[in-house]
């Protein structure tokens, strides 16, 4: 499987995005939330899995996207994160999706800086355009800025 990737998608404001899928624990349907007082905008807040409390972060917040209307319940993408499992609220859950290696591009200079920073780049898929997340460098930020609440 030398030269290809494969991909865990979802999409997020019509936007097709992507993650590892070794970097993904596991995927499931919107669960109640726990606020967090204090808390950066982007953290939604808890949720319990299977007896695990795990935070959930609004990719459409993080990313400087429009707000989801408050009769679409997000998804559940739960990413493993050196702190623990960190849950990304997305729109709807696509497939698996293996991409060739040549394929990949960096992140163009078209895109709002904010998104930029948190994406390794695109690859071109036959009929659309794969946004690879950068969860390290995204998950990172959001750890530090919960940490100083």
């Amino acid at each position: 499987m030398a030269g290809k990737k494969q991909f865990s998608t979802f999409v997020v404001d019509h936007l097709l995005f992507g993650v590892e899928v070794e970097k993904v624990q596991e995927v499931i349907r919107y669960q109640e939330m726990t606020r967090v007082p204090l808390a950066p905008a982007v953290v939604k807040g808890l949720i319990n899995l299977r007896g695990q409390i795990v935070t959930a972060v609004d990719l459409r917040c993080r990313l400087g996207l429009l707000e989801r209307s408050a009769t679409d319940l997000p998804m559940n993408v739960v990413i493993r994160h050196e702190d623990g499992a960190v849950s990304l609220l997305v729109d709807e859950i696509g497939d698996v999706l293996e991409v060739e290696e040549q394929a990949f591009e960096l992140p163009p200079g078209t895109l709002e800086r904010e998104m930029r920073d948190l994406i390794r780049g695109v690859y071109k898929l036959k009929d659309a355009l794969l946004i690879a997340l950068d969860t390290d460098k995204m998950l990172n930020q959001v750890t530090t800025a919960a940490r100083g609440v």
